[in-house]
Parts: structure tokens; C-alpha cells; sequence
């Protein structure tokens, strides 16, 4: 049973009670009320359960948007930066298309769209994520119906046109030139409140990234087990919570317990172990790098060094994985490095000399 009545300040106020369901909404044009029962009424029907009052009646993917991130609010779990980037991206760019109009074509010419304004394979590649994910939210826990097969297909689609795919992987290592020249540039600048020095090596010992640095706390270090505690650690699924322990280890060139003990004496071991802003850090880097005519290199390449260096040191997968904090185990296989000519070094049994093998040759 449904009701359209006109409340006292003029709108349109419908109701739907259908086989033990109830939902309720108000309008300001009647039409759209009547649109609404419809809706609601085939939604019951179906065995979906009717959108709830306060999300009001989602009509576009701005209103799916809009209702994923008000339904991660109520949970306590708040849009972080980057996402919310994205998401007000998509609501630029979809925000105005009907749920029922976001078709294998509309998807693809989108796809095209963002191209042209300069998006690479990755990028569009997590556009078409979270829309997967705002359409598999709404249908998952309003019932509201979406049709991800659209999705499916044009996600096909585009990889076909190459404009989607993964992102290359990144090999860039320091040389040790560029490193030493990274090195002195700091240890000359006497002036500098950052010890990037300290920093940079500090990086290669613990394959930390450099938020990671800036925000260790005396509190979370373990002087008697030489441990420091990583707290919310970058993870694709679960970041908050995520705390990790990572070993001060003397294994990469560098000593990362003397660093710490170092940075002990200049804070008094209060505060966070390197009281400084990470992003004035980043700057710094760059600055020096510019300086020093150093090209196409990040501070997070220090990372991918640290992780090499480890494997150098023979460190095995799980091990190293306890440092960087990898639990795909499978991400650590690109820097392993591991040449050909290497391989002789895991010979047991001494091998011929070039004479020995000539004989070997002449008598067989």
C-alpha cells in the first residue's frame, strides 16, 4: 500500500507499506514522489529492502558516492585523502549520470575522456576500482540494483585499447656515487635543522618509508630488544591497526641502532625520534637532488635500496619481509635482483679450473 500526501509546508510526503515493509520520503515536485513508490514498491518486490529515509532516493552515482561515504562515517571508518580525491573526481566527471544510464558505453567514453585529460593505464584503472566499488556497495547493503557487468566489459574494453593496465615496476636504485654525493651534500650543510643525513641513511638500514620515519615516538622503541614499533603501517587493505615491529639491524651499510642512538642524544629521547615535518623532508631531498643534477630519483627508492641490499646481505623472502613489512611475499621478488653469474656463488663442490676442464675435454 502507498500514500502521497501534502504536508503542511507544501511538499510531498510518500509512503510505502508492502509485505512487512516500510519506507518513507518527501519531495517537492509530486511526480518525483510518485517515481519513488515505484521504485520502492518493485525493490520490495524483488526482495530488495527499500533505501533508507536519510540517504534519501539515489538517482545518480554523486548519490551512490555520497551514500558509500556517509555508510563508512556511521561505521567510524572516515574517507581517507587519496580516496576522497578520487571520489570527488568521479563525482566531477559520473556524478550527474543516472544509475540506470552508467552502461558499457557510457563507462568506455568515459574511459576515453580521462585519457585525453591526461590519465595513465593506473590511474584509470582505480577510477574503474572505486566505481566497482561504490556500485557493489549499494547493491550489497541497500539492495539497490546496479548492473556491474557493464562495468565488466568496458574495464575489457579499455585494456583492449591499452588506455587501463598495471604500473611498471620501478627498479631505479641509487648508484654510490649518486649516494656519497647525497651524503656529503647534507654532512656540509651545517646549517640545516633535518639531519638528512642521519635520514637517508637511516632509510637504507630500516627500508622505511619516509612518513614512517618522521612519526617514530621514543615510546615506540624497544632499547632492550633493539625493536622499533611502526604504528598504522601502509597496507593496501587494513592501515589502521596495522602496528609492525621492524629489527635495528647492521646489515645494509649502514647501523641502524647507532643512527637511533645518535638522534637519542640531540632529543633527549622524548618526543618522536625525528621531530620534523616528513613533507619538509621530501623537499629537501629534492632540493638536493636538483643541485646535484641527479636524475629520476625518489626518496622512495631508498626503500627499494634497503630491500636489495638486504637480499644481498642473504637475508631470505620471510625475513626480509619482516623488515619492510611485505606479507605478499611475492612483491619482494623484484628485488632480489638475482643475475645468472650469481648462481656460482651457491655452488658447493670448487669447480674446474679453465686447464682442468680443456683435459677433461681431450680424454673424453
Amino acid at each position: 500500500m502507498a500514500t502521497i500526501v501534502r504536508t503542511k509546508e507544501g511538499r510531498w510526503r510518500a509512503q510505502v507499506r508492502r509485505k512487512g515493509k516500510y519506507a518513507s520520503q518527501t519531495f517537492r515536485i509530486k511526480s518525483l514522489a510518485s517515481e519513488w513508490v515505484i521504485e520502492t514498491e518493485r525493490l520490495i518486490d524483488i526482495g530488495c529492502d527499500p533505501v533508507p529515509n536519510k540517504f534519501g532516493n539515489p538517482r545518480t552515482i554523486a548519490d551512490l558516492i555520497e551514500l558509500h561515504i556517509a555508510d563508512l562515517l556511521e561505521v567510524g571508518k572516515p574517507i581517507r585523502r587519496s580516496k576522497r580525491a578520487v571520489l570527488n573526481a568521479l563525482k566531477r566527471d559520473l556524478g550527474t549520470t543516472r544509475i540506470s544510464n552508467l552502461d558499457r558505453a557510457a563507462l568506455i567514453k568515459y574511459g576515453k575522456k580521462r585519457a585525453k585529460q591526461g590519465a595513465g593505464p593506473v590511474t584509470l584503472s582505480v577510477d574503474l576500482s572505486y566505481i566497482h566499488t561504490i556500485l557493489t556497495h549499494a547493491a550489497a547493503i541497500h539492495g539497490i540494483p546496479v548492473n556491474t557487468e557493464n562495468l565488466r566489459l568496458a574495464r575489457i574494453a579499455l585494456s583492449r585499447l591499452d588506455l587501463i593496465g598495471k604500473s611498471n615496476e620501478r627498479n631505479r636504485r641509487p648508484t654510490d656515487d649518486e649516494l656519497k654525493a647525497l651524503l656529503d651534500y647534507f654532512d656540509n650543510k651545517t646549517n640545516m635543522i633535518i639531519p638528512m643525513g642521519r635520514v637517508i641513511r637511516f632509510a637504507i638500514a630500516t627500508a622505511m618509508r619516509l612518513e614512517e620515519i618522521f612519526k617514530i615516538a621514543w615510546s615506540d622503541v624497544d632499547l632492550k630488544t633493539r625493536v622499533v614499533t611502526i604504528r598504522d603501517r601502509k597496507d593496501p587493505r587494513h592501515k589502521d591497526g596495522n602496528d609492525q615491529k621492524v629489527p635495528l639491524l647492521n646489515l645494509t651499510g649502514f647501523d641502524a641502532w647507532h643512527l637511533l642512538l645518535q638522534q637519542k642524544i640531540l632529543t633527549g629521547g622524548k618526543g618522536r625520534v625525528f621531530p620534523h615535518n616528513h613533507k619538509s623532508a621530501g623537499s629537501a631531498f629534492q632540493r638536493a637532488k636538483n643541485v646535484l643534477e641527479i636524475e629520476d630519483l625518489h626518496f622512495h627508492d631508498l626503500r627499494h635500496e634497503a630491500t636489495s641490499r638486504l637480499f644481498e646481505a642473504g637475508l631470505t623472502i620471510e625475513r626480509v619481509a619482516l623488515v619492510t613489512g611485505h606479507k605478499d611475499w611475492k612483491m619482494l621478488r623484484r628485488y632480489t635482483h638475482l643475475k645468472p653469474e650469481d648462481l656460482h656463488k651457491f655452488q658447493t663442490k670448487p669447480q674446474p679450473t679453465e686447464e682442468e676442464h680443456f683435459l677433461w675435454l681431450i680424454e673424453n
